[in-house]
């Protein structure tokens, strides 16, 4: 499978409370309000958006990886109020070894209610279900304990510690590395009924 068939026009996918589509210009105010939060950035990346200009530059090259059907991000919409509260994507696809890595990053005003959870759940449902994934992987700074919690909800399996595996931040920072197998997951959510979602046309 290419790159270019899932993400020529990447899909829109809907959980019981989410809506997970493309970004657009609309949501630059609503990313903004998140990625100018210093604690929402202290284990990602990049910077803190110091402008609102920041933002935009952000979202204008993910409008361009969508139109060279690259590798570019869901917008994580909230049902109850249609804001844009986060953002997850496959930030790596190896296809020729049917591996892909995932991140996320959410507004610290819904931390706790389970968010990045039901957005990486549907997420790698969907890499499993129609990328030919059988394996999807998942790092994160070792001080992150909330995005390692995350990680071990969704059925991920410690692998260990990746000893100054980035230079982020001015410093090399140690990353937990995450994985789960096709066929744990299917073993771990077929049967639950929270977990049925469904993908819109």
């Amino acid at each position: 499978m290419k790159i270019e068939e899932i993400f020529g026009d990447l899909p829109e996918l809907e959980t019981e409370r989410l809506i997970l589509r493309k970004i657009t210009l609309d949501d630059v105010e609503d990313m903004y309000s998140y990625c100018s939060n210093e604690e929402v950035s202290k284990y990602v990346t990049w910077e803190t958006h110091q402008a609102l200009n920041n933002t935009i530059n952000f979202v204008k090259f993910v409008l361009n990886q969508y139109e060279n059907k690259k590798i570019a991000p869901w917008a994580i919409e909230y049902k109850e109020n249609g804001k844009l509260i986060g953002t997850i994507d496959f930030i790596s696809w190896h296809t020729e070894h049917n591996i892909a890595e995932i991140g996320y990053i959410i507004s610290k005003d819904y931390w706790g209610n389970g968010i990045a959870t039901e957005a990486a759940n549907e997420v790698i449902k969907f890499g499993f279900n129609h990328m030919d994934l059988i394996r999807v992987q998942a790092r994160c700074f070792v001080e992150n304990e909330g995005s390692a919690c995350v990680m071990k909800k969704l059925g991920m399996s410690f692998e260990g510690t990746l000893r100054n595996a980035m230079f982020i931040k001015e410093k090399h920072q140690n990353l937990k590395m995450y994985s789960i197998l096709k066929e744990e997951f299917s073993y771990s959510h077929e049967s639950s009924p929270e977990n049925v979602y469904h993908i819109q046309s």
